[in-house]
């Protein structure tokens, strides 16, 4: 029998939201606790289901070898880009087109850091308000190009990987109930002099950056089609057992508030909950501490729980894919336990290589976008009064129909491109007609003078 002093009871920071589509479990949470907090939106997944399906009509196009060996991947790439895609919420729509529109004229380049979701995603985190999501934003893409993200997710090697799991043990393993994928990290376990001798705050960020990086353009896509739904948060899990307040040391806080500042900032919205369990009463006193560095919409999403989680957190993940140090009844055996397998749909052969042919589809196209965009760039660079073409300035239709991804946004795409270039030659001719008005009015005064004059000398002669 435990004593009071063993008994940490649930602190709830939030749950249910008002109006909102949840499961049974969350409803029940939100009728537990009667703290008032800001209303957030429902979870991003809400409208994004997989409609029914239609019967294709068979292509009459000639098959190539790769299109042959894709054609399970055509057949259905229509009802796959509707999971990846998934239904608007006709009021989120219309307020992402006016985003697209206010970044439009901030000459934003229209490509995947601003497709549909990416922008719903800083809409929300700023309460769907434009001139501050916006900002947030241009933040965003700023860190993107000084961070030089791409080139991160791209050639970043983190050598230290199986050093770093074994101080600081955590890592992605398995789905929720819903098909989200489950962080994991076990803080009670890190040994942080160790850490900072196999790598650096610096390397570890990179490592935290293509890691993100990889969830939303790898893992959240794979969940979406191993669950046939729009998946695009996380449920996580942090294991704070034997966290006090010494435990947040000078190095701590730094990779604290890099990896919070990363995660709010640059990676709005895709968080679904986070349980933080075996929270006792060290803990309970950081715990104060750390709301500071946290807004508002995260702490509604956050359940501290005390040693009793076990029950909590098989409501929302089946066993299979809860570690056994959690509850659950897996092992991962094989890989050297569960926070090194990187478990999931994500790694699963049959889902993945439906992914890789649509991402190949994907790249082709928005190559051949780019073609058509040099192209009409090529045209107008080219324009003289004799040699104007409306047809190859104007003409922004794709080298094809059956694009994938956000077709409405490539085909934007080189009209973007045209416009900016016609904006700064309107630009130049209106500062041209201007100095050319400004000459004009000059001579306006020297013309009636000479006109006094001739009038005097006739009436002399």
């Amino acid at each position: 029998m435990r004593t009071s002093k063993e008994t940490f009871k649930e602190i709830l920071i939030s749950t249910g939201i008002k109006g909102s589509r949840q499961s049974s479990s969350s409803n029940k949470e939100g009728e537990s606790t009667k703290q008032k907090t800001k209303i957030l939106h429902p979870p991003i997944e809400t409208f994004w289901h997989l409609p029914p399906t239609k019967e294709q009509k068979k292509s009459t196009k000639s098959r190539t070898k790769k299109t042959i060996m894709f054609l399970p991947f055509k057949r259905k790439s229509k009802d796959l880009q509707t999971i990846l895609g998934g239904s608007h919420d006709p009021k989120d729509e219309q307020i992402v087109d006016s985003f697209r529109e206010l970044l439009f004229l901030e000459g934003q380049q229209i490509d995947k850091n601003n497709d549909y979701h990416t922008l719903l995603r800083f809409l929300r985190m700023r309460d769907y308000d434009l001139p501050k999501s916006k900002s947030m934003y241009l933040n965003y893409l700023k860190w993107r190009e000084e961070f030089h993200v791409d080139e991160i997710s791209k050639e970043f090697k983190f050598e230290e990987f199986n050093e770093v799991k074994q101080c600081y043990p955590h890592g992605f393993h398995g789905v929720d109930r819903y098909g989200r994928p489950i962080y994991i990290e076990r803080i009670g376990m890190v040994n942080l002099t160790r850490l900072f001798e196999v790598t650096t705050i610096e390397r570890f960020v990179k490592y935290h950056a293509s890691e993100q990086e990889k969830t939303l353009n790898w893992r959240f896509p794979a969940s979406s089609l191993a669950a046939k739904k729009h998946i695009a948060s996380t449920v996580s899990i942090v294991d704070v057992k034997d966290v006090g307040i010494s435990s947040f040391s000078k190095p701590a806080r730094l990779l604290f508030l890099e990896i919070q500042k990363i995660d709010s900032h640059y990676y709005p919205e895709t968080l679904h909950r986070l349980f933080i369990i075996n929270a006792g009463s060290g803990f309970k006193v950081l715990w104060k501490a750390i709301k500071a560095f946290l807004d508002q919409r995260t702490l509604a999403k956050i359940q501290v729980l005390g040693s009793n989680y076990t029950k909590t957190l098989l409501e929302v993940i089946d066993p299979s894919n809860l570690p056994t140090f959690l509850g659950g009844n897996c092992t991962c055996s094989e890989y050297g336990g569960c926070l090194f397998s990187d478990k999931g749909p994500w790694n699963d052969p049959s889902v993945t290589t439906i992914l890789q042919a649509m991402l190949e589809a994907e790249e082709e196209n928005i190559d051949d976008e780019e073609q058509n965009c040099s192209a009409s760039k090529d045209s107008f660079d080219g324009f003289t009064p004799d040699n104007v073409s409306s047809k190859d300035v104007y003409d922004v239709t794709p080298s094809r129909d059956n694009t994938f991804g956000q077709p409405f946004l490539q085909k934007i795409l080189t009209l973007q491109s045209v416009v900016n270039d016609t904006k700064s030659k309107i630009q130049a001719l209106e500062a041209a007609l201007k100095d050319t008005t400004s000459v004009i009015e000059g001579l306006g005064q020297p013309i009636e003078e000479l006109k006094k004059q001739i009038l005097v000398s006739k009436s002399r002669a």
